[in-house]
């Protein structure tokens, strides 16, 4: 497999993937049978990227081949979030097994979740736009930043690219496809970093779709 390290951080890739454990539990819980919750959730991300899958795997086994007490690599072990085995089983074990499943996924991948995630760190993951809009914007201190709903959505919209418009369109349309009801929706927005309820009188899902109109407009204009 090629080497797809990012400059500055040689297992950039490892770290993402340890951020589902902490998420989680901050513990390896998976059988070479089974994954556990926070590797089925990466799971489920890297199905829509395989390449991410792809750089995993060549990530942990640069650290294995390396070895996790290296002096080598100290400062980047250091910068792990740090997740417990279970069942006896090493660190380097537990590598790999998750090496494993993501071989096997890449194989044959999950299929698409049409559900809301399961826990913060995957509905991050999934709408990354929508979690950088509502997370950024729409959080406790709100009321000692902004004086309006519309100010907040201007103020992103005054910092963001296109790329990061059309983005946002997709996460919303997304994320309203996968709830049925305004409570699951709202749920799923504080997972995503939202702490204030939408403006009186406007359901969560019918702001949303006006922020959508708003950004297309942006976008269009």
């Amino acid at each position: 497999m090629t080497d797809q390290r990012s400059p500055g951080f040689r297992f950039y890739e490892i770290q993402d993937l340890l951020s589902a454990y902490a998420a989680h539990d901050f513990t390896f819980d998976d059988t070479p049978e089974t994954p556990g919750p926070a590797l089925s959730a990466y799971l489920r991300i890297v199905s829509r990227d395989p390449q991410r899958a792809a750089t995993a795997v060549d990530q942990i086994d640069d650290l294995l081949r390396t070895g996790l007490f290296s002096p080598e690599i100290a400062d980047d072990i250091e910068l792990f979030p740090k997740i417990e085995p279970r069942s006896g089983r090493s660190v380097e074990e537990c590598f790999r097994i998750i090496r494993e499943h993501l071989v096997r996924n890449m194989r044959d991948p999950m299929p698409p979740s049409r559900s809301i995630p399961e826990n913060r760190w995957e509905c991050r993951e999934r709408f990354p736009e929508l979690s950088q809009f509502l997370g950024g914007h729409f959080h406790q201190d709100f009321s000692a930043v902004y004086t309006s709903y519309s100010e907040a959505v201007e103020d992103y919209l005054s910092g963001a690219s296109a790329a990061d418009l059309s983005q946002l369109l997709q996460d919303i349309a997304d994320f309203l496809s996968m709830a049925a009801t305004d409570e699951d929706l709202w749920q799923a927005a504080s997972a995503l970093g939202m702490d204030v309820y939408p403006p009186q009188g406007v359901g969560i899902r019918r702001w949303l779709e006006e922020v959508a109109e708003t950004v297309r407009g942006r976008l269009q204009g």
